[in-house]
């Protein structure tokens, strides 16, 4: 078992990230020397416009303003919104030629476009600034965007895992312990199980296939690699119709409720469900509540290994910017040891930068850190990057994900017939964003194809 210190959680996750190879992050974190006195900033103290695809919902978003931002010096508005107008109040502030945008805050793929358009201020100098804070090192180059310049700092990271409740633990299939849920959980297994349970007890296994859930998260980074290693590039290839097959017979056994449910915190607390997935940010709420019910641990492996999909989000400056001495502050006190901390305690996303997580963690999120560990340490863990480079075609992209699970899950269709109408819709939103392919597909020439062949960085798993 990994030690309860955040920095070797940090350095095994990103070691197993797009970039496996990079050199890693090294020591704990320093706090380093703050960009200047937040006091010498009140004389400028117009209100900054944080617009964000993250922390969207409610709660969260209270969190961010009530408690992670209580104590910056300056006044600052957080705004969460949704990808595509995110991009596109921000290429209209920069087409007009000012802007009241002060500090971007997304994920990866977020940035991507807007990178690609020029609208995102240089931040090299404000990470040599920051680098005694233990930015980690791996997650500050992907936002080079392969080049040298950075245009945005790490801010936090989540991922997805899978969480139980013990009474669940009666009904495992044979052969499966709860150590083994750890390292040996299969597709197979977690049918099996679901089986189990649904003959004990009742359709208890579930998935978050609510208007809001991120139910198409899970085709995207764990059913789809771990069953054909790659994702736009084996869309629809015999792999991906086994895939499909099993997801099937899962959906059979889990609770009919599952439609509804956007946070999986909710039905496991009420005992609708036992057994789930979701992302960790959607489970806290029930593993702070009552810990000593709950297991977490990896999501299954499949023929390819173990898909994952960290989701790191980082903090930009657009060219447009009213104040970028304040949007700069803001971005140091967001990444400061206390706020990355006081970030994980109130919602749930882990730090971007090398801390030492406290020992008075809260058990559930020592819980979920536990799970993550477990993951990303796997020998065939297959990691994949959330959507890069869709700009305001993301909800399009998620679209064809969701819409192929109502049309096969739901409705009972022809899994091949399906897949094949939606691989050409899913290739007209590629070539309507001009995005490239994205880990675990193999990188390409121009825009990614849909279903060009194998995953040429995976191979199916001893």
């Amino acid at each position: 078992m990994a030690k309860r210190g955040g920095t070797a959680f940090n350095r095994t996750l990103t070691r197993r990230n797009a970039l496996q190879g990079a050199a890693g992050a090294a020591g704990a974190l320093s706090l380093g020397v703050t960009l200047g006195s937040q006091a010498s900033l009140r004389a400028q103290d117009d209100e900054i416009i944080f617009l964000s695809t993250q922390l969207s919902p409610i709660e969260e978003a209270e969190k961010m303003r009530n408690s992670i931002l209580a104590n910056f010096d300056l006044s600052v508005d957080f705004i969460p919104e949704a990808p595509g107008p995110f991009f596109d109040r921000v290429a209209a502030e920069a087409e007009a030629g000012s802007g009241s945008v002060g500090v971007l805050g997304g994920l990866h793929g977020d940035f991507a476009g807007l990178v690609e358009q020029g609208l995102l201020a240089d931040l090299t100098d404000l990470a040599d600034q920051l680098a005694d804070r233990g930015l980690i090192a791996e997650y500050l180059e992907l936002g080079r965007f392969g080049g040298d310049s950075v245009y945005y700092i790490p801010w936090m990271q989540a991922s997805y895992i899978m969480c139980a409740h013990r009474d669940a633990l009666e009904h495992l299939p044979e052969g499966l312990t709860e150590e083994g849920l750890q390292t040996d959980l299969t597709y197979e297994q977690l049918t099996a199980w679901g089986q189990a349970l649904n003959d004990a007890l009742g359709p208890v296994l579930g998935f978050p296939g609510g208007e809001d859930g991120l139910i198409h998260r899970f085709f995207q980074g764990y059913a789809y690699p771990s069953f054909t290693g790659g994702l736009n590039t084996t869309f629809n290839n015999a792999d991906a119709v086994a895939m499909w097959e099993w997801f099937t017979g899962a959906w059979e056994l889990s609770n009919p409720q599952g439609l509804t449910y956007n946070n999986m915190d909710v039905p496991l607390q009420s005992g609708e469900v036992l057994v789930a997935w979701d992302h960790t940010a959607r489970l806290i709420n029930a593993l702070r509540e009552t810990p000593d019910d709950f297991v977490t641990f990896p999501a299954p492996r499949g023929p390819y290994g173990l898909g994952q999909m960290p989701a790191l989000a980082g903090l930009a400056i657009p060219n447009s910017a009213p104040n970028p001495e304040g949007s700069r502050a803001l971005i140091d006190y967001l990444t400061l040891a206390e706020t990355q901390l006081t970030t994980l305690r109130e919602v749930a996303f882990f730090p971007a930068v090398e801390v030492e997580l406290p020992e008075d963690l809260d058990p559930g999120i020592q819980k979920e850190a536990d799970a993550i560990q477990a993951t990303v340490s796997d020998p065939n863990v297959l990691t994949s990057l959330l959507p890069v480079g869709l700009g305001e075609q993301n909800p399009a992209y998620n679209k064809v994900f969701r819409d192929s699970f109502q049309a096969i899950a739901i409705d009972d269709n022809d899994i091949q017939s399906v897949l094949d109408e939606q691989a050409e819709i899913l290739q007209g939103v590629l070539d309507a964003a001009g995005a490239s392919c994205w880990t675990p597909d193999p990188e390409s020439d121009g825009v990614c194809q849909v279903g060009s062949g194998g995953a040429a960085q995976a191979t199916p798993a001893s």
